[in-house]
């Protein structure tokens, strides 16, 4: 711990990304208190490892003995904490500028991108823990291999996850900065494509000249920008001409295998137990990076058999009656169709999706392309909008997504505005071989609970009257 600055308030501390940082400083050594609305999982380990935290928002929260308030980005000036940290001339900073901070002690490895950010960052420092870097962590997901969000390692080493979202990765020092894919997202900080664009850029470019930059070339928009990064560049994909690549892909069940080339040398076999195209080039970013640090194929490729994945990201919530039941934070149209692409290939089983749309403004851009990337699914659910930050627009309401999978011609649609209404629905319309699947950003996953444990349920009573 350096100077005097002992005591740090983090408002909006249960953020995946705020707590991770939380994390981080507690493990350092410094006191940390905290405000949320909601007490979770998250805040509770936090207040196990020895974070003080409040259930509101309230000006008595900023005691005179802090000396740095931190906030989220979902956090406004007009928050009563943060307004009272001003008249008290307490230094207020933004999650970016905290992770900046850390990184300042360290080499950072920075992975960017609309799509994959999680589970690329993931698998990174996984292949990194396995090659023995000791890496400290810091992702928007929690790791399932260390039941966290953040690692605080012994070495020069952080690995984290870049996120566009009110340009937060600009205030980030990347040594390698890593590009999975750029797709228009955000339209409140971004109002056109070419501003997101030219974030990127400036994000990449931002590495030193013994930096690198490692972009996926199978990307439209990656590839477009290409000529104009200005440091070393890695590229990366299925792309014939990326210099790191996957040939012989097999899916089986869902589980992928491909053969790792560098520069057009075979390295090895890769297994990876996760499905989709989307999933292996996130595990060729992780591994390019890994080449970079000249860490040893069988390293890479341990690493990568080990990752056992992130909450959250195609998790397997139950299997009850032959029924699967999986969630996913599939929150885009790119995402969700994805996500549903990668199950039709490992499957035949009938899909049941719930979806919840995040946000009223990405739900007003991109409500018909999320209709056409759900009328993959063999039965859709439409619940309401989880608004998270944003107050609502009106006449915006996931309807719109239901009502255009109708005009799609899809007929097992229902909306559902209310979600606790949607497991029992689940249970009458679900049959033996079925795979349901929860996605969304918000709440929606207590849906895939809810229904593994109905089923349980009703499988238990099943089984005391066959034994009556």
């Amino acid at each position: 711990m350096l100077g005097k600055t002992k005591k740090l308030h983090f408002v909006g501390i249960g953020g995946i990304g705020m707590s991770g940082i939380a994390e981080l400083l507690l493990n350092y050594g410094y006191k940390i208190t905290g405000s949320d609305l909601l007490k979770t999982p998250i805040t509770a380990r936090l207040e196990e490892i020895g974070a003080e935290i409040q259930y509101s928002h309230n000006s008595s929260n900023i005691r005179n003995n802090i000396d740095v308030v931190v906030k989220s980005s979902a956090v406004t000036n007009s928050n009563i904490e943060i307004r009272t940290a001003i008249e008290k001339n307490i230094p207020v900073i933004r999650r970016a500028e905290m992770l900046c901070e850390i990184m300042r002690m360290k080499l950072g490895i920075c992975i960017s991108g609309t799509h994959g950010k999680t589970t690329t960052t993931s698998m990174t420092g996984m292949i990194l823990t396995e090659a023995g870097f000791l890496p400290t962590l810091v992702i928007g997901g929690v790791l399932k291999n260390f039941d966290s969000n953040a690692v605080l390692g012994k070495s020069k080493y952080i690995v984290v996850e870049a996120d566009e979202y009110d340009r937060s990765f600009l205030s980030l020092t990347p040594t390698i900065a890593g590009i999975c894919n750029i797709e228009e997202e955000h339209v409140d900080c971004y109002p056109t494509m070419k501003d997101l664009e030219k974030a990127f850029l400036q994000f990449a470019n931002a590495v030193p000249f013994f930096g690198l930059i490692v972009a996926c070339i199978d990307d439209p928009v990656v590839k477009q920008i290409y000529p104009e990064f200005e440091k070393r560049i890695c590229t990366y994909g299925l792309d014939n001409n990326a210099m790191v690549r996957a040939e012989n892909i097999i899916f089986d069940n869902f589980d992928s295998t491909y053969d790792l080339q560098y520069l057009g040398k075979k390295l090895g076999t890769i297994h990876l137990s996760l499905p989709g195209i989307h999933n292996i080039q996130n595990s060729l970013l992780a591994a390019s990076i890994a080449l970079e640090l000249e860490i040893p194929f069988e390293d890479i490729r341990n690493g990568l058999e080990k990752f056992t994945g992130v909450y959250r990201r195609f998790e397997k919530k139950g299997y009850v009656n032959d029924i699967l039941v999986y969630d996913d934070y599939a929150h885009h149209p790119t995402e969700v169709r994805k996500t549903l692409e990668a199950i039709k290939e490992g499957s035949d089983r009938r899909i049941i999706t719930v979806f919840q749309p995040h946000l009223f403004t990405r739900t007003k851009m991109f409500y018909r392309k999320f209709a056409e990337a759900l009328i993959i699914s063999d039965v859709l659910i439409i619940n309401d909008i989880y608004p998270a930050r944003e107050e609502p627009i009106e006449g915006i309401t996931g309807k719109l997504i239901s009502d255009v999978v109708h005009d799609l011609h899809h007929r097992n649609v229902y909306f559902i505005k209310n979600r606790k209404d949607i497991p029992l629905k689940l249970l009458h319309i679900t049959i033996s071989g079925d795979l349901v699947i929860t996605m969304g950003a918000g709440n929606i996953f207590e849906v895939s609970e809810e229904f593994v444990r109905l089923l349980e349920k009703q499988t238990a009573t099943q089984s005391q009257k066959n034994n009556v």
